[in-house]
Parts: C-alpha cells; structure tokens; sequence
C-alpha cells in the first residue's frame, strides 16, 4: 500500500510545501483525507484493486488541494484587509476582484477533478463520490422533500433536484462541514422560496408530515404489542 501511495505523498506535499505545517501535522492530516477518502471509495464496488486506490488517491489529493485554496485564500484576504484598511470601498473593490479570480480557479479545479474520475470510472460512481464529499445531504433532501410534499409534480420534483444538484457541486469545494452545510441551506432557501411560489404552505406541509411520522410510529408500536 505504501508503494502505491508514493506520487500521492508527493503531491501532497507539493501542495502543503509553501504552508507553516510540522511534518507530523501533515502526516496526520494525510492520514485523517485517505481514511475519509477510502470510506466513500469503499462504496463503490471497484473490484479492480489499482484502480480502487488510484481513485482513492486522487479523491484525498483533491481533499488536500481545496483545503490548500482555501488556506491560501483567507491569507490572501487577511493581507488585503491590513492593506487597505479604513477604505472600506477600495477594500470591497479589491476583495471582490480577488474571489472572482479564486472562484474560477476553484471551478477548474472541480472539473480537472471530475474529469479525472470520469476516466477511471462510471458516471454512477462519480455519483457516488459527490454525495459522499457532501455527506449524502443530496439523497435525504430529496427525499425528506418527497415525504415531506407528496403532492408534488415531476416538474416540481425535478426542479428541487436542479437545485439541490447545483448546491452539491458548490459544496463539494467548500473547505469544511460548517460551509459545505451552509452552501445546501441557502439552496434549500431557494427550494422553499420556488414551492411556496408554486402554493405550498410549507410550515402546513410540515407539520403534516411531522403527523404522518408519529402516526407511523403508533402503528408500529401496536404491531410489535
């Protein structure tokens, strides 16, 4: 395993060389992305053991590259606002300018990445991988949503999966749990905003669900007695 984790190590190190990290931080944080990596590769099914720790590999290595943009970018900020502070507009103007550029940096990033997978495996698992990076908040929205509405349409059906899908790729390049979170709530925001616009009363709908569920645990409950 060592052997195949070789040029992976390189990179990393490549990526971290210009960052302030004890050789024993980076090891441990090398260890804590192929250990979260493996775990989602692991769902795949890849019977091909080359194959299962290329990807593996490559999904820690873009662990490591988002984490180094993202580091790279609060520096970068924290610089800009010591420049200018006390001008609050030329500050904003700069700021501003900056994000735009790191935000497109960031999206070929993604898609290098996605592009990468793509050779190596089938669209299904790139699926896979992408509800894994974002803690499959994809799925259970979908189908909370589901429960939640059962009156909704297929268009409807399918324009919350167009948001909740964009909100997936965002937060697949977030730097953690906190902001990966905060990407799906503002789509989520969106989603509530397109349904209640369709005439849903939400707060209604859920608590109608919330009735459903404890109603379902009722039955169940006098089942088993």
């Amino acid at each position: 395993m060592k052997a195949k984790m070789n040029w992976y190590v390189c990179v990393l190190l490549v990526l971290f060389g210009g960052q302030v990290l004890a050789q024993s931080e980076q090891e441990e944080y090398i260890q804590v992305i192929t250990k979260r990596s493996e775990k989602i590769i692991s769902t795949l099914d890849i019977t091909d053991s080359t194959k299962f720790y290329q990807v593996r590999d490559m999904l820690a290595a873009q662990y490591a590259a988002v984490n180094a943009h993202h580091e790279e970018r609060e520096e970068a900020i924290k610089k800009l606002k010591a420049e200018y502070a006390g001008q609050a507009e030329v500050l904003e103007e700069k700021r501003t300018q900056y994000e735009a550029l790191e935000d497109v940096k960031l999206r070929e990033m993604h898609s290098t990445f996605v592009d990468a997978l793509g050779n190596l495996i089938q669209p299904e698992q790139i699926e896979k991988i992408k509800d894994g990076m974002t803690y499959g908040v994809l799925p259970l929205t979908y189908k909370a949503y589901q429960d939640m509405i059962p009156s909704l349409t297929a268009e409807q059906k399918e324009k919350i999966l167009v948001y909740l899908t964009e909100a997936r790729e965002l937060a697949m390049d977030a730097p953690g749990s906190k902001e990966k979170h905060g990407v799906f709530g503002k789509f989520k925001g969106r989603i509530n905003n397109y349904l209640s616009a369709e005439g849903y009363n939400l707060q209604e709908e859920r608590t109608r669900w919330q009735e459903r569920i404890a109603q379902e645990k009722t039955d169940k409950s006098q089942e088993l007695n």
